[in-house]
């Protein structure tokens, strides 16, 4: 089949069918600029349609055993394990990622299903004791009921999963909107996937539109109790104040990365390695990656950073069909712009770039800067491209003030030839994730407790055998 031929509509109550909106989203191919596909958007109708297809199918779903649940997802690997050479040109295609990254893309996708399905068959009840004679206590783990998700266009098919699939292992349906840059790879795709794996209809939906059609109706809907999102900060601060007022909970995966720390005793090859793969895969628009700010011990600053720029000057920018590329183009020619003009801004204000950049239409060749002033713009927001800044510190307490003044911080790392050092300095570094002699980017996608907490939701039952005693 032609994925962008046949999947270009909405997924409601297990039907394709053609959204009502008053617009059509125009999928584009970010290298070529040729247009893949049209989508007219899902409008009102077709949301409230999703969120009560979801709510019909839920109970059932939940109903159905934890080995039958995770038997669906298992499924999915299966499929992806057939169709990688498909899939993989389906995500170059759509998202612009060179060949390399696509199948890393999947990789991880079939790790995140296999995660999920082992909480498909988790222990979902304890029996804590109690301290009344007598008396049997249950504590119950139960799905949410009906879970919105809201995913990124960075890594698209694998951050949907990464809402999707644990939540369908413990019993909730989902309705998901992708971004509108990735309608099909992070979205059609996965309901495509899982239609045929099994998943009873309704189950899982997916809704491809935009905020201009349906304004907070997605977040403000009464069937949710989650609102599962995955994006920038900006954003994910707007999600979550209009769906604290309606009193559901926020489930939010922040993109932007913390920082990427070199100690005097690194071994700076490695270290230099890591740092192009954590800030250039995906043409630095991964969520989560580390790297764009590079803190760098001074006594090693000038061996790693001539390294760091030789390897990012060395990349392959260019068509991302071609075998050798490794830097592919931004999701569109205006997110290019932007990112070289933090670039060239801070070269106006006095940064030296260290590797020559360019752009040609969305392809924004590496940039790496050097003397950054403190009030550059660069140093203060996230950047959504291949722009890395390397910073010099004196001692540990300065890579720390310097790591905390980084706008987000979800995932970081630390290199050093002392392990234990290594993890002293990542305890003090704010962010979700802290990998030691690594690349930061969160490659090992454990659906563990927290993702259980999210979407599912603790009950309290109790057993009282024989005669209680009461006092009064």
């Amino acid at each position: 089949m032609s994925y962008f031929a046949d999947l270009a509509l909405q997924h409601i109550d297990g039907e394709w069918r053609s959204g009502t909106g008053s617009w059509d989203i125009v999928d584009f191919d970010p290298y070529t600029g040729q247009k893949l596909t049209s989508i007219t958007v899902a409008a009102a109708a077709e949301i409230d349609a999703a969120y009560t297809a979801a709510a019909r199918a839920q109970p059932d779903w939940a109903a159905t055993s934890g080995f039958a649940r995770r038997e669906v997802l298992e499924r999915v690997v299966r499929l992806i394990e057939e169709r990688q050479e498909a899939l993989a040109d389906a995500l170059t295609t759509e998202t612009g990622a060179p060949r390399a990254r696509a199948e890393f893309e999947l990789r991880l996708a079939r790790e995140c299903l296999r995660d999920a399905g082992a909480l498909a068959v988790g222990p979902a009840e304890c029996l804590p004791p109690s301290p009344v004679p007598g008396k049997e206590n249950h504590v119950l783990r139960e799905p949410v009921g009906v879970v919105g998700a809201i995913s990124p266009f960075h890594h698209p098919f694998l951050r949907g999963l990464a809402t999707v699939a644990p939540a369908l292992a413990v019993g909730n349906a989902v309705v998901l909107k992708p971004h509108q840059s990735t309608p099909v790879t992070g979205g059609a795709l996965l309901a495509h996937l899982l239609e045929e794996a099994g998943l009873p209809g309704g189950v899982l939906n997916v809704v491809i539109t935009d905020i201009a059609e349906i304004g907070d109706a997605l977040l403000t809907h009464p069937v949710p109790s989650v609102i599962a999102y995955a994006g920038s900060e900006r954003t994910g601060r707007e999600v979550t104040a209009i769906v604290a007022s309606h009193f559901k909970r926020a489930v939010l995966d922040i993109s932007g990365g913390g920082a990427f720390v070199v100690l005097d005793d690194a071994d700076v090859a490695r270290a230099a390695e890591a740092a192009c793969f954590s800030r250039f895969v995906h043409q630095g628009q991964g969520g989560g990656a580390p790297a764009s700010r590079v803190l760098v011990d001074r006594a090693v600053e000038r061996e790693f950073t001539r390294e760091f720029a030789a390897r990012a000057a060395a990349l392959s920018a260019g068509d991302p069909r071609a075998p050798a590329t490794r830097i592919g183009p931004l999701i569109s020619p205006a997110q290019a712009e932007s990112a070289q003009a933090l670039a060239a801004q801070a070269v106006a204000d006095g940064a030296v770039a260290l590797t020559p950049g360019g752009a040609s239409g969305a392809v924004l060749r590496p940039t790496v800067l050097a003397e950054v002033p403190e009030n550059a713009p660069v140093l203060r927001q996230e950047v959504h491209g291949p722009v890395a800044v390397v910073l010099p510190f004196k001692d540990e307490d300065e890579a720390v003030r310097l790591a905390r003044c980084i706008p987000h911080g979800r995932g970081t790392a630390v290199h050093t030839r002392d392990t234990r050092r290594g993890v002293a300095l990542a305890r003090r570094l704010v962010g979700g994730t802290a990998q030691i002699n690594g690349s930061g980017v969160p490659d090992e996608p454990m659906a563990g407790p927290g993702t259980l907490e999210a979407f599912t939701t603790v009950r309290w039952l109790s057993v009282q055998y024989g005669r209680s005693e009461f006092p009064f």
